[in-house]
């Protein structure tokens, strides 16, 4: 099987090599920006009316070989779909991040842990109801 997957924007940050970047988004008060392609501006009506977004997007400087991975806080090794390694097959990452405003095609974010020119592949709002697990 086949499919295709086109960026509908791309990461403005100031993390310009891996070795700069948070680990995760939760671990930086750093804003980026995330600037949408024109032909999806109609797709943001009403995203400023939310708090946080989830952010998909493609580690496009990625290692797609490595199927095993050592998280930072353990010692042992794990295969990578039990750690949240941004070295995968398919390196789709997850973010959760707070909405701090829009100009136009652009989204303020904060606590998006990609690098500058990150490929984004979609977004959606969080809802805590939904996406929060008890």
């Amino acid at each position: 099987m086949n499919f295709e997957i086109r960026p509908i924007g791309y990461v403005r940050s100031p993390y310009l090599e891996k070795k700069n970047a948070p680990r995760q988004r939760r671990l930086s008060d750093t804003v980026s920006e995330i600037v949408i392609d024109e032909l999806y501006l109609s797709g943001l009506e009403d995203i400023e009316k939310k708090s946080h977004l989830i952010i998909l997007s493609w580690f496009d400087r990625a290692d797609r070989t490595l199927l095993r991975a050592t998280p930072p806080h353990e010692k042992i090794e794990h295969g990578v779909f039990a750690t949240r390694s941004p070295n995968r097959p398919n390196p789709v990452a997850f973010s959760v991040v707070d909405l701090l405003g829009r100009d136009g095609n652009v989204l303020r974010v904060r606590g998006l842990d990609a690098l500058d020119g990150t490929p984004v592949v979609d977004i959606k709002p969080y809802s805590p109801d939904i996406d929060c697990m008890k």
